[in-house]
């Protein structure tokens, strides 16, 4: 189970954008239609056979094969991409069309100009996220819901409007046009900043930390910045940022498999070449005069990663970091993460009084490192038995074992 939904997470974007560039973004349903029957197909086959040796290649051959049925079967009875129609219409200059369509460099330009025509103007760049997130990375409603603290109908609803207006659209959008673009741009690096914080510390009912997502968010951001369009440095940034927390990812688990609080976390385990892919990255960010939340945070994971032990870290630099991000992007998540650094830097209790300072903090209140946080700075205080009731808490709203696992630790260490 766990092989198949790696691999449906790395390919079936591709092969979405793919089949949808043959079909015509109009036929949207039924490229994923293709890649579901391609899916289904390899769980039959390779629980007699065993996976082959290159599954993505088998995959994509399946994938392909269908995909020429399909256009044999229904030609006369529909349209497919306007700029293929000629191609595809005669028997002698079908296969090789899509062929063609099915080779490396035209896959790595279909992923790219999918994301790009998700965010269609027409709809709101939340909508246009949640697009990204489902079509291309493989996200469940719930998991969308999860990353936008929203209701599974109110994003399901959303996500079938906005797969109505991509299917309106001609054809799929033009990565060549500077001006759309640039206009496009945020939308699909907030898709890729989500993708990635979901897998680093997200939701899932069965995992705390999911590599596979955060290498998902760090390839489609190196192919957003492989394009001299994509290649501006708040794309530059948001890689930095990725590689910057990826460097610390295997340190997120002890050995036994539990999470690891930041202050605990085996350092020397720190993924040194990935630190220093992100102060490039960070560095290469600092061309333009625009300064992101992107910049921003990218900084803060720089501070938290150079640090040899959580002592030495500079609380200072990073509460500064964070007076600017509440400037840029304010938010009660990015108020708890500056409470939480001003309790290292001025005592727990100051920390507390920054948390019961939030504005919108019952936004907060089915998210379990709040409780967390608020635990941890009571223990800090000496009160242990008020710390206690926040573990509780954030025991109940747990989302998956290691969190329960984390949380029933703390509880036990407040007695």
């Amino acid at each position: 189970m766990e092989l198949s939904e790696h691999l449906f997470r790395h390919e079936a974007g591709r092969m979405v954008a793919t089949l949808t560039r043959i079909f015509g973004v109009h036929n949207l349903a039924l490229a994923e239609d293709v890649v579901q029957e391609a899916f289904c197909r390899a769980l039959e086959v390779w629980k007699f056979r065993g996976v082959p040796e290159n599954p993505s290649a088998w995959l994509m051959t399946t994938a392909k094969n269908r995909a020429l049925d399909v256009l044999r079967r229904e030609r006369t009875a529909r349209t497919f991409a306007p700029e293929l129609t000629r191609q595809l219409e005669s028997e002698w200059t079908l296969a090789p069309t899509v062929e063609v369509e099915f080779a490396a460099a035209a896959i790595k330009d279909d992923a790219l100009r999918m994301m790009f025509s998700c965010c269609n103007p027409l709809l709101s760049e939340e909508a246009q996220v949640a697009l990204i997130l489902h079509i291309l990375c493989g996200f469940s409603v719930d998991e969308i819901a999860s990353a936008f603290v929203g209701s599974h109908a109110a994003v399901e609803k959303r996500i079938v409007r906005s797969k109505k207006v991509l299917a309106g659209s001609k054809k799929l959008f033009d990565i060549s046009g500077a001006e759309d673009f640039a206009r496009r741009l945020p939308a699909v690096q907030r898709a890729l900043y989500l993708l990635f914080n979901e897998g680093y510390h997200g939701a899932s009912p069965e995992k705390a930390v999911r590599v596979e997502l955060c290498q998902e968010a760090k390839r489609l951001t190196s192919l957003l910045l492989k394009n001299a369009l994509g290649a501006t440095p708040s794309t530059y940034a948001l890689a930095a940022l990725i590689s910057l927390n990826a460097a610390r990812l295997p340190a997120r688990l002890d050995t036994s498999g539990n999470l690891t609080s930041l202050a605990d976390q085996d350092r020397s385990q720190f993924d040194q070449a990935l630190a220093q892919e992100g102060l490039r990255l960070l560095e290469r960010s600092a061309t333009g005069p625009e300064l992101t939340d992107y910049h921003v945070e990218a900084a803060i994971a720089w501070v938290h990663t150079s640090a040899e032990r959580t002592e030495d870290t500079d609380w200072a630099m990073i509460i500064s970091l964070y007076d600017k991000l509440m400037a840029l992007r304010p938010s009660p998540i990015v108020a708890l993460n500056r409470a939480i650094a001003i309790a290292q830097r001025e005592g727990p209790q100051r920390g507390l009084e920054e948390i019961q300072a939030i504005q919108d903090s019952e936004r907060l209140a089915k998210y379990p490192f709040y409780h967390a946080a608020l635990g941890e700075l009571e223990i800090g205080s000496g009160h242990l038995e008020d710390a206690r009731e926040h573990f509780v808490v954030a025991l109940k709203l747990a989302r998956n074992p290691i969190e329960r696992s984390f949380f029933e630790q703390r509880i036990t260490l407040c007695k």
